[in-house]
């Protein structure tokens, strides 16, 4: 299975091919690759799936093991749990990252964010944009109140996580100081993404 695969000395693990945003930018609409590896997954891995592949690479080689695929993480949280649950016990030190749209307490119908706590060092959030209309414009999410329930998500995110950094895709509409300014208000991190067409 696809699951794992590597850029720029992190590990990556690839989990579900299922979103709850459509963007314009997303690396899915030019390709099925990244890090010259097909992410397209047939089916959706089981957490032992992930688990024996992990068990055959030595996960010391690496920076930071980070849930990022073609699809949003957080939808499958209980497998993010226990593969993270498992790292931990082998590789305790082992940084682990999430990249997640920030939609999982609205999917959930929960906060799963101190459900996450025990396990991830850093999660990257897409903030995307400076407004819900223009968010509603890149990101296309299933969910209408979906940019109000991300900035809740950042918010509540640096209660639980160490490192919380909210992010935006370089795009020419896209209000890059004023996305900042959200973040610096929120008292989160920010960075700006590149948008590229294939890592």
């Amino acid at each position: 299975m696809n699951t794992l695969y590597t850029i720029g000395g992190n590990l990556y693990l690839n989990i579900t091919n299922k979103c709850t945003n459509r963007c314009v930018f997303c690396i899915g609409n030019f390709t099925d690759t990244a890090g010259n590896k097909n992410l397209w997954l047939e089916r959706e891995p089981t957490s032992q799936d992930v688990i024996v592949d992990l068990d055959m690479s030595d996960l010391k080689t690496y920076k930071e093991v980070v849930f990022c695929g073609f699809g949003e993480p957080l939808l499958r949280v209980e497998l993010v749990k226990k593969i993270s649950s498992f790292i931990k016990e082998k590789y305790p030190e082992k940084k682990i990252r999430i990249d997640t749209n920030g939609h999982a307490n609205l999917f959930h119908g929960r906060n799963i964010i101190p459900e996450l706590a025990p396990y991830i060092n850093a999660i990257s959030i897409s903030l995307n944009a400076e407004s819900r209309e223009k968010y509603n414009k890149i990101s296309r999410p299933v969910f209408e109140d979906a940019y109000d329930y991300l900035l809740d998500f950042i918010a509540l995110a640096k209660n639980y996580i160490k490192e919380v950094t909210a992010t935006v895709v370089n795009l020419p509409s896209v209000d890059i100081e004023k996305c900042r300014e959200i973040a610096d208000e929120l008292k989160v991190n920010f960075r700006v993404r590149n948008f590229i067409r294939n890592l």
